[in-house]
């Protein structure tokens, strides 16, 4: 049951990758992120030139006007390779900010009688999205430890520890617009082994250099087939996203 689920969603989320509400929100997110990108190189090269000036004065070489040159392109060669590392993170981060409308896609072409009871407004977004960064980036910091003592496994602790962080953030996301964040962690909670394995099909690919851009849509259509596919009998008693724990 699980494992046809879990292969039910991604072929339904593969499926629709075309849909223009899907490319919409990637090219947002990768376009948003490339501009970023883009700010970030620019502002830095302007403060090398800013600090240094046209000319520099050294000990035994005198006045030297190439320095503000080297180090600029150095900067820049530096910046581009913290961009290939930062790509994805901020692409994800962006990207999250648009989820829902990736949900509200899938549900009207698959689940049109399901009517969210809520959605997240912006501060709920950037809080919960922040929020979801951090353990990522702090999880993964601390799973470097052990990717050193278990090197022969590193790639499987990865696989799991991201697609635990994974399944539980999208899980969630999908879950909270129609029951509440309570109810959507109960839920998180009794189909653990289900959303984990789900999170691993999707954390594989995320070492895969552009594929991994990919992920924030793909993770959040999978997981509203998912919830839409445990989902208990709707009631009176569902709550909205900003239902919190009380």
């Amino acid at each position: 049951m699980a494992v046809a689920a879990i292969l039910r969603a991604f072929a339904l989320a593969l499926g629709q990758m075309r849909d223009k509400r899907f490319l919409r929100v990637l090219l947002l997110g990768v376009g948003l992120t490339l501009a970023l990108l883009v700010a970030a190189c620019a502002g830095w090269l302007w403060l090398v030139q800013a600090l240094v000036g046209p000319e520099i004065y050294l000990p035994f070489f005198g006045k030297v006007s190439w320095l503000s040159d080297l180090l600029s392109g150095a900067s820049l060669l530096l910046m581009l390779i913290l961009s290939s590392f930062l790509m994805v993170p901020v692409a994800s981060l962006i990207t999250s900010f648009f989820l829902e409308d990736v949900a509200q896609a899938v549900e009207a072409r698959h689940y049109p009688e399901a009517a969210a009871t809520g959605s997240p407004g912006l501060l709920d977004s950037l809080r919960d999205t922040l929020g979801f960064l951090g353990v990522l980036l702090a999880a993964n910091l601390l799973a470097v430890l052990l990717y050193l003592v278990f090197m022969p496994f590193a790639l499987l602790i990865f696989w799991g520890l991201n697609g635990f962080l994974l399944g539980r953030e999208y899980f969630t996301l999908a879950a909270a617009r129609h029951v509440g964040r309570p109810e959507a962690k109960r839920l998180r909670r009794k189909h653990f082994l289900t959303l984990w394995g789900a999170g691993i099909l999707m954390a594989a690919p995320l070492s895969l250099p552009l594929v991994n851009l990919f992920i924030p849509v793909l993770g959040a259509a999978v997981f509203t087939h998912l919830f839409q596919t445990i989902r208990p009998p709707r009631g009176p008693s569902a709550g909205t996203y900003q239902d919190r724990a009380r």
